[in-house]
Parts: C-alpha cells; structure tokens; sequence
C-alpha cells in the first residue's frame, strides 16, 4: 500500500487538506453517526473493502474481518466503559477537529520534528518499509510477594488513571492475522491529536509527529482517541539512576494491585528537535505491550549542578529525581536524535507509566547491515537514499556506524529492555526488534543443509547473545536500596528519625524494628524467588553441532540461529532452542506451552514450510508440525530411514530462535513483567489519605497560629508540625491493609488453595461471573468407553450399544464397500505410538484402542520406500507406520505390504501404510490400512459427528443417526463417528500420493463410538452455591455443544426447564462479512430468537406451552467458536455485547477464543474467575480477574490461584476468603483513619494552648491499643454462605462515605464536649504555659486538666471504632467469633476502666494523668457509654439515612458515573428485559 497521505509541517494542523476536505470528513462523521441507526443495514463499512455487516447504533466499532474491536476505557471510574459510549465519544471528538486514524494498530511510531526538506515522498517510504500488526492483548499472573507486610504500599500503588485509554483486543487474533509484519514510521506534532482526516485520504496517515498517534486496535476505523493523562510522569517513582527495570513487577513492593485503567496511552510530549528520529513508540506482541523510547543526551554542567544539589539538600533531591523522572530529565538531559547520540541513553516509557534509563550501548559490529536489519527493495533503498540526503540534519558522521557505499557496518547501537535486544537502524534511525530478523537465505531445505561456518556463528553470538535464559539476579545491596528508596519507607524513616528527635524512642524503636523485619522478609523473599525462576528458566546441555562442514560437540549456551543440531545423539530431556526438525521424527510433550499432557508428534518440515518462515513473525500453518519449542519435553527421538531399511540420516534440527527470544523466554518474561491491574480500593485508599494529608495541613495552620501568638520557639513549630503529619497519616497504615489478606492467604493455604498474587485476593471479593472449563474442571479429566453402535444393515438402522469387543459381529465382505470394518477402524485409526513399551498418545485414542484388546506395534518394521515428487525431489516413507493384531499374532511381512495377492498369510494383522493427522479445522484424521491376504486398502476416518454427512455417501446412514446422535449428546456424553471405504488395486506408491480430499471423499458410515464423561462430585453443589449468591456462570469449553449443554443441566449451571438457544449460519459462514446467523432452540427448531436483540419471538402454534405462560428470561444461549469469531468480527455492537451477557455456554472454544472470552466479559464491566484445569486455559487464567488453576503442570504457574484438590469447590472458598479480606481492608481502613482523626482532634484542642499528649500518652495508644487491635480485626473468618450482593470496593461508596463521616462526628463532638466541660468545672485549674526562648526543650506541656480528659475518653474511642467497624455478616462471622480480637478489646476496655475510675499510682505518673474527683470520672464514663451507644446505633440505622442524603448529593451524576464505572453489561441486562 502506498498511502498517498499529505506532507506534514510542524504545527499546521489541516495542511494536506482542504476546506472541503475538512467538511467532507465531519459530514462524514456525522452520516456515520445517522447512518448507524438504520437497522438490518448490510453495507459495507468505508471504501476500502474491509467490509462489515451493522444493523444497529455503534456500528463504526465493528470490525472487519481481518481485525477485532478495540475496547476503550475509562480508568477514571475503574472500569472499562461501554463500547458504544466510547465510539460516541470518539465520534464527537472528530467534530472537535482531533485526528481519527482508520489504520488497525500501528506496531511502531517513530517522532521527529519534520523539516521542510522531507515531504511526502518520506511518508510512502516508511509505509512501505514496514508493515502492519494486530494488537493483541493477554494479562499474565503477577509475581509472588509473601513477605510479612505483602502489600504494604496498596495505598502508594500507581493506581492513578487516565479519562481515556484504549483497550487493546485479545491475543486469539494473532494466529488469524495475514501479515505479522512490524510497521515502523515517523510522525510530527502535526499529525498527533488534530490533523483531520478525510475520507478520501489513504487508510495509513503518516507524518513527522511526537508519537502520540491514536492507538486502535482494529484496522477499520476504530476511532480512538488520545486524551491528555491526568498526571505527568513525575507522579510515578522511577529511577534515573538504574540500568534496568526492577525484576519482578512495575513496582516491587506496591505496584502490583490493579484492575482500573493501568494500560493507559502514553503521554503527549513536547514537539521533538528537528532532523531524525528521537521518540519511537514500539508495540511487542508477543507481550501485548507498548513503550515508547526517547533518546536523551546527557548535559554535562547540569549533571554535575544537580549532584551538589543532591549534597547540599541531604539526598532529598535525588529521592525528588527518583520518585519524578521527568523532574530529573528536564535538569539534566536534552532529548536528542537517536542516531546522534554518542554520550546519553534512551528512555524506556510504557503505557503503565514505569519510566526506566538505558544507555545506548555501541559494540564493535563489522558486518553487512542485512545481518541485522531486513534487506529492502532496490526502489526502497533508492527512497531511503534520498530521505538521507534531504534531511534537515548534517550528514552522517562517521560514529554513524554504516559505510553507506557497501552497506557494511561498523558500531552497532542497541538498547537491552526486559530481555529483548533492539538495535538502531542507520539508514532510518529507528530501533528494530532483533529476533524479528530472519536469514533470507531460508528459502527451502537444500539452504540450510550445510549449517553455518564458524566467522557467522561468531557474528550471529554478538549479535543474539548466548542461548541461555539466565534472570539477571541484583545484589543484596541493589535490592536492599531498592526498597528502602520507596516513598513508604522513606516516610517511615522520616517518621522514626522524627520521633526520636522528639525523645519518643520506645514507638520508634517498635516502628523500625516492624519495617526492619518487612525488608529483610521481603529481600529474603525476593532472593528466593528469583533463585526459583533461574532454576527453572535456565537450561544447558552439550549437543552435536555441524560447523565448518564437520559434526563437533558444543555447549548449548553458544547456539546461534541457523545452526544445525544432531538430535539422535542428544542425551537432553529438553529441548535447548526453538528449532525446525529437518529429517527424522520425534515425540515432545508440551505441557510447558498448552498445560496438556499430550504427545505431540512431530515430522521433518516442508520446503514451502520453511520459505515461509523467513517472512513471517511466528509459526503458522503446517510449519507448527514441525517446530520443536524450547523447554518442552523430549519422549522420543528416531532418525530416518534409508530405503534399504537401514539407518539413515539422524534427526537433524534447524535452530531458528536462541534464549529469551524464544517461546519459552517469551513466558518468562511474561512472568518477570507482569501486566499491572488496578483496583479502585486502593485508588481510592490514596485519595482518602490525601484528604487526611490536607485535614493535617488545615489543623495545623490554626495550631501555628495559636503558637505564634503563645510564643512557641519556631523550630518547636515546625518539629509539632510533622509530627502531626505522621499522627493524620500513620505509617503503620499500609501495613495494616495488607493484614486481612495475610491471613486469608494462610486460611487458603490450609485448605490447599496456594496463592502466588496477593492483591488478587481482594479482587476475589468482587467476582461476579465465573467461567469454567468442562473437562477435567466440572467433569472427571478421564473418558472412559461407555461402548460402541454399530450398523444393522438389514433395517438400516444402529444395532445395540456394545460394551465388550467380543461383542462387535465382524463382517464377511460380499462386496467391496463392505471391506471396510467398524472394528478395524477401531484399531487403526489413531495417532498412538510405543515409547519404552507403553501406548502413549491422546487419552481418547488410547481408551478407543484399550477397548479392542489389540496389540500395536510401532516403527519401521518393513523398510521404507521412496517417494518422487514432481520436481524430482525422492523422500523416504516407512512402508509401513503402525501394525495392530488380535492378541498372539505372528509379525507382519514386508512381502505382504507389497505383495497384493499372498496366499501364506494365514493370520490376521492390519498395518497403518499412510496417516492423515487430525486438523483441528476440518475436526478429523484419517488413515491408509492394508490388511494381509487383501487385494485391497481401506480408508478408516474419526471424527466429529457432524462432519460425517460431508464426507460420506447418504445411503450410508442408518434412519435413526439424527435420533441417536442427539440422545447421546443431550445427556453429555461424548460421541465420535467412524466412517470408512475400500479401495482394490490401491498401491503403496498410490497411497502416499493421495490427496486427503481424495481419501476423506464417497465413504461409508460405519457406527459411532460413546464416550462417557462423568461430573465431579463436588461440581454440581458448587454451581449451585454460586448461582444461589446470584453469581453468572459460564463454561467454555472446547467439546461439542450439545454434550456441553447437557453437562451444564446436569450441573445446574442451567436451569433444567431454561429454554436454549443455539445459532446456526443461514447464509455464508463465520468468514463471510455478510452471513446471516439463526437462533432456534434446542428443544423446539421452529422457535426462533430476533437476530439483532436475541430476544425470543413468539413460540410456534403447535408449542407445548402458551406464550403468556413462558418465562421469557428463562433462556440461555449457546454460542460455538466460529460464530464466536464472527459476531466479533461483523456482528452489532447492541447483539454482541447482548450475546455476551446472555450466553451461557461457549462451546468448541480455541485457547486463544477462551482468552478473548474472558476478556470480552470484562470489557462489559464484570469482574471475572476462570477456573480450568490448565490444559489449554493458560491464555484465560492468565487475562482474568482470579484465575484459578486445577493442574500440576508448569501452566498453573500462570494463574494466581492453584488448587490442590482437583474440582471448583475452591472456587467458593477464594470467592468466601476474597470477600471476607476486602471487608477486612475496609474495616481496617476505616479504623485507621477513625483512629488518626481521634487522634488528630485531641492533639489539635491541646495545641491550642500549647499542650499536647506525653510521650507515653502516645506510646499507649500507638502500641498497646492500636496495634492489637489491627491485627485482630483480620483474624475475623469469612461467612459460611456466599451473600448474594457482593461487598462494595469504593471508599467513597454512600455507606461508606457516611459511615466514616458519622464517627467522626460523634467522636469528635464527645471530645469536644469534654473539652469544654472540664473548663468549666469549679474543681479545674487553668495549666501554667511558660515560653521560655532560651531552652532547647522542644516538649510541650501535658501535665494539665484538658490532656487527662481528652486522653481518658479518647481511650475508650479507639476501643469502640474497633467494634463499630468489625463488620460481621453477610460477608464475615460475628465479631464474638474472633477470640483474639475479643479479648483485645475486653483487655483493653478493662484496663481503662482502671485507669479511669481508679488508676494505679505508677499508672497515673507514667502516663502524667491529673487527679480527677470521682464525680468528674463517673461523667467520663457516663460519657464512654453515650459515645457507644451512640456511635453503634449511628452505624446500626443512622448511616442508612446520612447514605440517602448523599445519594441525592450525586443523584446529578449518577448516569454518568455509572458510564464511568464501565457496568456497560447492566445497561445490557436491563435492555433485555
């Protein structure tokens, strides 16, 4: 494509085009609009063929059939918002005069201020340089952080998002994607936000920009639009200082909590420098991430300025650079052109906000640039010529690295970023991906057969680095700096520092002595998880390498791309590299990749396979039969054979991908940099704390006032000053959020839930849909046989179910069509091989062949032959792959293979001559059998019963095969149809030049094979708990939808009586834009459901029931992958979003559809639980909100949640324990901040006169009331019943809200009254201030009346918030049932009874209390009891009505904070009502 877009000027924001154009494009806009609303439209979308069919309003954000809808996001709320509301946002926004970009996702954008010398000539080049990615999208489990305080720093966590941010869509399009190619190009500030775009500019929009390009995720006008962040980069910490991002997540200690907007676009920049490239914004798939680099060149003088700076302020200025990146930047650095840098490094920014420095690392590359970078077209290299010598900059100086007359290289730039290698393009100046290049002398196998000489290994070692995946591991010092730098510890130590200052030792030394033991958990902890990780990812092995045309043995380590391994002499259980099998054939278990432990066979790969390869990002296709994955499990290892049936070539493998470039480093880095996810709790939590922060400040400014005016020393001022900052603020508060979840975890654990991602347990509190595989999840992991149907041929009709072999009548063939065997079929037509004598293979395959009692006998047992292609190319082929013969039987004899009329073969044996594998697509396999004494072949296929009827002859069929069929699969049993034909006269050569359309053609049916799948126990009561808390439940599954139907009845998971509805294509299929689908029920074909409202038309006349009497919400919907794909792709945005909420049962579901499933449902605004038992459910346990996995397998490590006992009653108990936690949160919380504000009032009455609490006046509160109390209000168990309405997760929700302010006010008025009420008795004494401005004593006075009354009832505050906030059901047991936080609070009640009516005289001089008459403390008391009761019935009945009133507060805003929170699925709900 050579889009024939207009030349870019800085600031000229509609340059290129004219009025017209202009008012074209938002007439445009608003047509679209209008448009939209006619319904059973069926015109294509836009001019540029990529078409899709809308019948309703929203119809823009309809993918064509090559892309996916983006979601769009409002992270503001914390949800994603409805589709529709962000098309008519990003709509209204075109009218605004901001850009809309009709281009799918851009996977680079590079920045440059343009210059008049660069015009549109430029803009073709990079269009044609680069090619278009999908984006995708996967959410990876988050890291293990189990150190005493685990989420410390919820409340610091970088939770702050944007009003707009775009959702990228799911990974399960980067296998359907045509062209996986990168697309890199440079746009201007031009083009950035305003430039308009009409319609009849090209799809692709390329300028000189800033980068800031709308980032879609689907190529036909997904019209995003990027919006300003609400913060800059200086609100997020970072280092400027650090080489390399922290290891295990965006921010090791608090970072980790998120399911708000995390994926936030990145922030617009100032206008870049002129002349090359500085700014490039690069989309990685593999990871689903975005970043963008900046290059920076360092100012010398600055840099030594803000050093003293750092001196002369005590470091404060550097922990300022740390924590604002940006702040450091702008001192520091000026942002300079990537190809210019000789002395400055690159800033790595991602859509999370992590900001990390690289520097710009030049290693001595005396190579071809084609060695590194793709090779272009003559006409290309021309363009890129001509761009060179018309840029604005000078000319290239030497350090450039490129001789540009020979194309040779001498520095190659390259930055290092999470494991990934990215070097700089000279002749662009923009970074490339290293492991996208491929050899382009891969053109077929004949290529690659020499392997390499070692001069190119020695170049391809710089230039990927060793074959090894080794986690770099920080030093204890590194680590330890890491966490002490963080804001919370650093508050922590200014606090400590503080108090000590302040004479206050004995809490500081409490305090430290806490975070002491959180660090060094927490470092301990970090050690032994990377220690874990290297463990498990690195991997070395000696292997046989052909180097210099001779077989010499090497480390794994020093594999390069294109090397060629022996196989058969390899000693390793895994494979060291991602490879090609170029010649024998091997057996791996991939359970590292797919969590099924299923032998995988794999053969040499085709030519066609392999020159496909170098132009394409990953494998595809047949290719996949072919590529052995690094880290997977070696079974089985065979050379070839020669055609004389001896030994022949090793198995010989093609290394294509080293270290972390591989699949496996790919999973790897996946689990060091996990995808961040919000969550609004802690949000909120940092916005309340910022609330205290300025309560603090206000309080304060009054006492200062007071001071100043009594004469108080200022640096007494300033001292009681912070010291009321850590008093509103307590820095043990993170600490005590995390102690709910703490203890739920250990809960978890002892009922054999392991928990790998602690902030994941809170989110478990608001799950509200569940999503289940079915087998081995709701059903037993096992099929076992429940028998066999075969043809009664003489009533044309199924005979009886047969459950013992012995039982199945053989036939005697009178003719040829009935050569072909059911039983024979039966034994033949599988996959299964013999490994150490033992039958391995898929399990269904292996219980089929079990039923039979026959043997099976596996490897060339008679030779091979050769078979000559068309141009003239000979492979060998074993003549024979698989012989099966009834228990005792002799060998089989090669003679009788070739032979076609033998006459001393006089037993019975059967040999597999040629297998067609099973296709997923086609949903079959077939095999070639030759049977001896036979003249003849037979054709045997397996496969899915309703492909049969495409494949073999109608005669066939027996009358009953609909009834039959369906029995069976309503009652959940799996059933797989057998088929088969004869062929005389069909000869081994033949055989193995066969088509398979040829083969799988003119069959005849043969029976049916019922398999039985029995439930789990403990699923049927679990659904049932689940659905009685009003929670969704869905099931993905990748079986049959009849027989998924089936199981979810009997599981309850549908209501037994809840009509059913299934689709079916009545025009065209899921690859059709324009098909039209069919909703019939499952019970009745004539009811039928509306296509664009899936609502249920009236039932047919002759309907069993009356249609008043039918439940009309009463139904499910069923829905199959391809249709799945295609109401993606093409469907209404109104019917997809409506199927989505509707659909209850997701059937013959891909990995990749399961993952966008999940993903899908959250974009609605649903919190999701995945529960699978890991075989193929990796991609959803990983996107979802909790993902819990059933299997031991190395897949589970992906999901945060992983049962030990294998069935979904775990899933009730993370529901129980994440609810009972995020109440805990709250509880603890709320009592923070009730005991902060207590505290706040008292000290601010006593600064009033210059007073305040004595030092053990505080120690007391602090750490015999307070932490007590904290930590015994999270040993609280969950209820026994889930309750139906799940707990709220916003701190500023109505209730909560007048919760927090009611207490505050009963509290504060007691104190106040206390205050004013000892004032005015005859028996108080006014306390003696004396100022005296020559003493260094900093303590104010708390010998007086006021400080006893205020202590004494303050006392009994903190005591009672406690219990007003321990939250009992529907979500936790009674307060009574928590022993331990019982006796805190009847200890410590009892204990200011004593020291209130009659305190102790060592009690009373330690903690400096007054004499109080008796009179004076039975009013107290009277008071304490009025504060409790009054403060229990306020949050009994009193905050149900404060809760209304600011209900009406907000009822204004109510729709639209509604769209914000993103619950687009209960405006779905209610529409379907």
């Amino acid at each position: 494509m050579d889009p024939a877009g207009p030349s870019w000027q800085p600031y000229d924001y509609t340059e290129g085009a004219s009025a017209i154009d202009i008012d074209a494009a938002v007439a445009s806009s608003r047509r679209s609009r209008r448009d939209s609303q006619l319904s059973l439209s069926h015109t294509p979308y836009g001019e540029d063929g990529e078409g899709a069919m809308f019948d309703g309003p929203g119809h823009s954000a309809i993918p064509s059939s090559v892309s996916r809808m983006s979601h769009h996001e409002r992270g503001l709320a914390g949800r994603r918002s409805s589709e529709w509301e962000r098309r008519r946002g990003s709509q209204e926004n075109i009218r605004a005069g901001r850009s809309t970009s009709r281009r799918g996702s851009e996977n680079s954008v590079a920045s440059n201020g343009g210059s008049d010398a660069v015009g549109a000539e430029e803009e073709d080049v990079e269009d044609e340089i680069f090619n278009s990615q999908h984006r995708t999208r996967s959410s990876t489990a988050l890291p293990p952080r189990s150190s005493v305080l685990e989420n410390l720093a919820h409340l610091f966590s970088r939770n702050t998002v944007d009003d707009s941010s775009h959702r990228r869509p799911p990974s399960s399009r980067r296998s359907s994607a045509s062209s996986r190619f990168a697309r890199w190009g440079r746009h201007s500030d031009a083009g950035s936000d305003y430039a308009l775009e009409t319609d009849d500019e090209a799809e692709e929009r390329w300028g000189y920009s800033s980068g800031e390009e709308d980032d879609e995720g689907s190529i036909n006008a997904n019209d995003d639009t990027v919006s300003q962040s609400d913060v800059e980069y200086g609100s997020y910490a970072a280092s400027p200082n650090s080489a390399s991002l922290p290891l295990l997540s965006a921010d090791p200690i608090f970072g980790d909590e998120a399911r708000i907007d995390m994926d936030l676009p990145l922030d617009d920049l100032d206008p870049p420098p002129p002349g090359p490239p500085s700014r490039q914004t690069i989309y990685v798939p593999d990871e689903d991430s975005t970043f963008r680099l900046v290059g920076y060149e360092t100012i010398h003088w600055r840099q030594n300025l803000w050093r003293l700076c750092c001196i002369m302020t005590f470091g404060v200025l550097g922990l300022l650079g740390h924590w604002f990146p940006k702040l450091w930047l702008q001192w520091v650095a000026k942002e300079k052109a990537f190809i210019d840098i000789s002395h400055g490094f690159v800033v790595v920014e991602t859509t999370y906000r992590d900001m990390a420095l690289f520097p710009l690392q030049h290693i001595k590359y005396p190579y071809h640039v084609s060695t590194v970078f793709p090779t272009p077209s003559l006409d290309l290299n021309r363009r890129i010529n001509s761009i060179r010598r018309s840029s604005a900059s000078p000319a290239r100086k030497p350090g450039d690295g490129l001789d540009s007359e020979v194309q040779m290289l001498d520095t190659l730039h390259i930055v290092d970023y999470r494991y990934s290698r990215f070097a700089l393009d000279p002749r662009t100046g923009l970074f490339n991906i290293i492991r996208d290049w491929r050899d382009p002398s891969w053109k077929d196998l004949l290529s690659v057969q020499n392997g390499l000489h070692q001069p190119v290994r020695r170049q391809r070692l710089i230039l990927f680095g060793n074959n090894e995946i080794d986690i770099e591991g920080k030093s204890t010092l590194s680590l330890l700096v890491d966490e002490i730098i963080h804001p919370f510890y650093v508050f922590q130590i200014a606090s400590v520092i503080l108090w000590s200052l302040d004479d206050y030792y004995y809490y500081a030394f409490c305090i430290a002595l806490i975070s002491t033991m959180s660090v060094t958990t927490t470092l301990i902890d970090t050690k032994k998880t990377i220690a874990r990780m290297r463990e498990m990812s690195r991997f070395v092995c000696r292997i046989s390498v052909f180097v210099d045309s001779a077989w010499v043995e090497r480390d794994s380590t020093v594999l390069v791309p294109g090397d060629i391994i022996n196989l058969s002499e390899s000693q390793s259980t895994f494979f060291p590299a991602d490879m090609f099998l170029l010649s024998g054939d091997t057996i791996v278990n991939e359970s590292m990749l797919t969590g099924e432990s299923v032998p995988v066979s794999k053969f040499p790969i085709k030519d066609e396979d392999l020159g496909r390869w170098k132009d394409s990002e990953d494998v595809q296709g047949d290719a996949a039969k072919s590529f052995l994955y690094a880290g997977t499990r070696v079974v089985r290892v065979r050379g070839s054979l020669a055609a004389d049936g001896t030994a022949g070539r090793p198995a010989l493998a093609l290394v294509v991908r080293t270290g972390f470039n591989t699949t496996k480093g790919s999973l790897v880095r996946s689990m060091l940099f996990p995808k961040p996810m919000g969550f609004k709790f802690y949000r909120d939590s940092i916005r309340f704390i910022g609330v205290l922060a300025c309560m603090a400040g206000v309080g304060f400014c009054a006492s200062a006032i007071q001071f100043i005016r009594l004469g108080v020393k200022w640096h007494t001022i300033v001292l009681r000053a912070l010291d009321l900052i850590t008093v509103v603020v307590p820095p043990a508060l993170p600490a005590t959020l995390s102690i709910g979840t703490s203890f739920a975890i250990g809960r978890l654990r002892k009922l054999g839930i392991f928990c790998i991602s602690p902030s994941r347990v809170n989110i478990g509190g608001k799950v509200n849909v569940c999503c289940f595989d079915k087998t081995g999840t709701l059903t037993e992991d096992g099929l076992d046989i429940l028998g066999v149907r075969g043809l009664d041929r003489n009533v044309q009709r199924f005979g009886e179910l047969i459950d013992v072999v012995h039982d199945l009548p053989t036939s005697n063939p009178r003719r040829d069509q009935d050569k072909a065997n059911f039983l024979h079929a039966l034994t033949t037509c599988h996959s299964l091989k013999i490994v150490g004598g033992e039958v391995i293979g898929d399990p269904l395959d292996v219980k089929m062949f079990e039923f039979t009692k026959w043997t099976l006998e596996e490897g060339h047992v008679a030779g091979t032959g050769i078979i000559k292609g068309k141009a003239g190319a000979e492979r060998p082929a074993a003549l024979v792959q698989t012989v099966v013969r009834p228990p005792g039987s002799a060998q089989f004899r090669l003679e009788d293979a070739l032979k076609s009329g033998t006459k001393h073969a006089h037993f019975l044996e059967l040999g597999v001559i040629r297998t067609f594998e099973f296709v997923s697509s086609l949903r079959r396999m077939s095999v070639v059998v030759k049977r001896l004494k036979s003249t003849s072949m037979e054709i045997y296929v397996k496969g899915a019963p309703e492909v049969m009827s495409d494949i073999c002859q109608r005669d066939s069929f027996p009358q009953d095969y609909e009834d039959l069929l369906s029995y069976y699969t309503k009652r959940g049993y799996r059933v797989i149809a057998i088929a088969g034909k004869s062929i005389e006269g069909l000869s081994w050569l033949k055989a193995q030049k066969m088509k398979r359309e040829q083969a799988e053609s003119g069959l005849r049916f043969l029976g049916l094979v019922i398999f039985e799948n029995k439930l789990k126990p403990g699923t049927a009561p679990a659904i049932q708990a689940l659905r009685t808390a009003h929670l969704a439940c869905r099931m993905i599954t990748g079986d049959n939808p009849l027989t998924a139907v089936s199981v979810a009845r009997e599981c309850g998971l549908v209501n037994q009586a809840a009509y059913v509805f299934s689709p079916v294509f009545i025009r065209g299929d899921h690859t059709t834009p324009l098909a039209k689908l069919e909703w019939s029920c499952m019970d009745d074909p004539y009811w039928k459901l509306d296509a664009y409202s899936l609502k249920p038309l009236a039932p047919p006349p002759h309907h069993t029931v009356e249609g008043d009497e039918i439940d009309y919400q009463d139904y499910a919907l069923v829905v199959t992958g391809d249709v799945f794909r295609w109401m993606i792709n093409h469907a209404a945005l109104e019917t997809l979003q409506r199927m989505l909420v509707k659909t209850q049962i997701f059937a013959r579901m891909s990995p990749d559809e399961k993952n966008e499933v999940v993903e899908r449902l959250q974009a609605l605004g649903y919190t999701v639980l995945m529960c699978g038992d890991g075989a193929n459910d990796c991609a959803a346990l990983k996107a979802a909100d909790v993902g819990i996995s059933l299997s031991e397998a190395e897949a589970s490590v992906a999901a945060p949640f992983t049962s030990s006992t294998p069935d979904i009653s775990c899933v009730i108990e993370v529901i129980r324990e994440g609810r009972a936690a995020l109440v805990t949160s709250f509880s603890c919380f709320k009592y923070m901040a009730l005991y902060s504000l207590i505290q706040f009032t008292t000290i601010t009455l006593l600064y009033s006169f210059a007073s305040s609490l004595g030092d053990f006046e505080f120690l007391y509160i602090d750490l015999f009331i307070i932490i007590p109390i904290a930590i015994t209000m999270g040993r609280t168990l969950p209820y026994p019943r889930i309750f139906p309405k799940p707990p709220t997760a916003s701190l500023v929700s109505k209730k909560v809200l007048a919760s927090i302010i009611g207490q505050i006010a009963i509290t504060s008025a007691v104190q106040f009254w206390a205050f004013f009420w000892v004032r005015g008795q005859d028996w108080y004494t006014a306390p003696n201030i004396i100022t005296n401005p020559g003493s260094n004593d900093d303590h104010l006075q708390a010998m007086n009346y006021e400080n006893s009354v205020l202590f004494l009832i303050s006392c009994f505050q903190y005591i009672l918030v406690a219990a007003v906030f321990s939250i009992g059901p529907p979500y936790r047991k009674p307060i009574w049932t928590n022993g331990w936080l019982m006796f805190s609070i009847v200890t410590l009640t009892l204990f200011n009874l004593l020291v209130l009516v009659h305190p102790p005289q060592p009690v009373r001089q330690i903690l400096e209390l007054m004499v109080l008459p008796l009179s004076a403390r039975m009013s107290l008391l009277f008071a304490a009891i009025f504060n409790v009761a009054l403060s229990m019935a306020f949050e009994e009945w009193g905050t149900q009505v404060v809760a209304q009133a600011i209900g009406a507060l907000f009822h204004l805003r109510r729709d639209r904070r509604r769209s914000r929170e993103g619950k687009a699925y209960k405006a779905v709900e209610g529409g379907m009502r």
